[in-house]
């Protein structure tokens, strides 16, 4: 239940990295953390870093308090 909500919200914030040239797949749970990875122009972006931290998994943690991170695989 929780990783399908999890991924909902990545097709929510797909749009905004695609419109940077970039992308982001789901690759599953960890406990209650998101492994995702960050593809096209945001997989050898140096700002990828901070899109994951402050993009990704703040949209994620804001909709799902119960998520602890998001990991880059």
């Amino acid at each position: 239940m929780l990783e399908e909500k999890v991924k909902k919200l990545i097709e929510e914030i797909r749009p905004y990295l695609k419109r940077d040239g970039g992308d982001i797949e789901f690759k599953g749970m960890e406990g209650k953390k998101v492994k995702v990875t960050l593809k096209g122009a945001c997989s050898g972006c140096p700002g990828a870093a901070m899109t994951l931290k402050m993009g990704v998994e703040k949209y994620i943690k804001e909709k799902l308090p119960e998520i602890e991170g998001v990991i880059n695989v």
